[in-house]
């Protein structure tokens, strides 16, 4: 039978949809790109806002009009928090959330089997441990994602995540260094570290992150490690310190910041302040030299007035971020932040998205500018449509070269030489 599958959300999400097609490989699954020629289809949803949900509902209709005779599955983040709607998903045949995937081929084999729809979705418990889930390989990727974090204890008043995923707990170090093992043998050279709070890796199982970074980069084959989305309260002066004794981790840290005002921070339920967010952003700029920090911001949160947007803004200017990544507040059903007064219309979310990206375009120029005249590694991915081929350097500055020959998946000197838009241009040092 043939597989296909249908990722929406956050690298934690491409990881587990990574797992599950591999646990169905082992059952002698055949993966397939093309839903209309899929005997299974499977999607994995995302629902950190209600865009996000209209999205998924979208990809379900799409997807059984596709695939009319394949059995869809309905598994992530969105039947996981509003399991009480599994009626309304009606083209997914099977309807599973987060918490028992394990289940995953015995329900589609049922489903087939006897044609009727399955939904099984168990809620997360107090205590429970991290689910096992373990990848060689990801398909036509150059780095690997790996899960070593999963839920969340920090309750942000505009966030569902928590009632999607549950309390946080991590991955065992044994199982860790078992999985990195095992991806350094099949040839991936850069892994990257992702969780729901990766930051709070650990805290569960009396480690820190630290020693999950370290575990890493003790991995043979593995010559690069990052770390996915930070949260700042979490990166006291010791972690940082400890991180930047390893070498083979990468100066590049997506450290959310969300809002750049302090009263903002205070309404969200963010447990830091902007000034905390400067020291920490200082200490890892004189720790990991030449750093990219990138992060998120979110403009139009309710009560946010014009002046604390200005001072949002400003600070995005003062820090002067790689990149970010800028959305506009999107009610969430299920949130404080939902019912909070003081709801900012469309139209004025719209004019500060458009203030803030134009200043976070300013800042990821300047950036770019800054990485020219730089000899830098570059891990390259793939051969574009113009003929260059695109990879990145350490600090996750994306660079085009030309080169005659096949580079894919090779680790090599570029002098970066031209800033572009969102990427820089460069020569390699030695022609291949």
């Amino acid at each position: 039978m043939k597989v296909s599958a249908i990722t929406l959300g956050c690298k934690v999400n491409q990881y587990e949809t990574q797992a599950m097609l591999t646990r169905l490989q082992a059952a002698s699954f055949t993966l397939c790109e093309k839903e209309e020629d899929s005997d299974v289809v499977l999607i994995n949803s995302c629902t950190v806002t209600a865009a996000s949900d209209h999205k998924v509902r979208q990809v379900l209709r799409r997807t059984r009009k596709k695939a009319p005779t394949a059995v869809i599955v309905l598994t992530g983040c969105m039947p996981q928090a509003f399991p009480e709607q599994a009626d309304r998903w009606e083209e997914a045949d099977v309807v599973m959330g987060n918490s028992n995937r394990s289940y995953l081929l015995e329900h589609i084999l049922a489903f087939m089997s006897s044609r009727q729809r399955i939904v099984d979705i168990a809620p997360h418990q107090s205590g429970e441990a991290f689910e096992h889930m373990q990848v060689t390989e990801f398909y036509e990727r150059t780095r690997a994602f790996v899960k070593i974090e999963d839920g969340c204890n920090r309750f942000c008043s505009y966030c569902i995540i928590p009632y999607a995923r549950g309390r946080v707990r991590s991955k065992p170090l044994e199982a860790l260094g078992s999985e990195l093992h095992e991806l350094g043998r099949h040839g991936y050279q850069e892994v990257v570290l992702t969780g729901i709070n990766l930051s709070a890796y650990g805290q569960d199982i009396g480690k820190n992150l630290c020693d999950a970074v370290e575990t890493a980069c003790s991995a043979p084959g593995i010559q690069r490690v990052r770390l996915g989305s930070l949260e700042p309260e979490q990166m006291d002066e010791g972690t940082i310190a400890r991180l930047a004794q390893q070498p083979k981790l990468c100066p590049q840290f997506h450290l959310s910041l969300q809002s750049g005002c302090d009263s903002t921070l205070r309404r969200m339920n963010r447990h830091y302040d902007t000034a905390e967010y400067r020291a920490i952003v200082q200490r890892l700029r004189e720790n990991f030299p030449n750093a990219a920090i990138t992060t998120d911001v979110m403009v139009g949160f309710p009560g946010e007035t014009a002046a604390e947007f200005s001072q949002s803004l400003a600070f995005i200017r003062e820090i002067g971020f790689a990149k970010a990544h800028v959305f506009a507040y999107s009610r969430r059903p299920g949130t404080r932040a939902d019912k909070a007064p003081g709801q900012v219309t469309n139209a004025v979310k719209e004019e500060r998205s458009r203030a803030m990206i134009a200043a976070a375009a300013e800042t990821q120029r300047a950036f770019l500018s800054a990485q020219c005249g730089r000899t830098e590694p570059v891990l390259f991915e793939q051969l574009c449509e113009d003929g260059c081929w695109t990879g990145y350097t350490r600090n996750y500055t994306l660079v085009h070269v030309s080169s005659s020959h096949p580079i894919g998946g090779r680790l090599l000197d570029t002098l970066i030489t031209t800033p572009e838009k969102e990427h820089c241009l460069g020569e390699l040092v030695v022609q291949q």
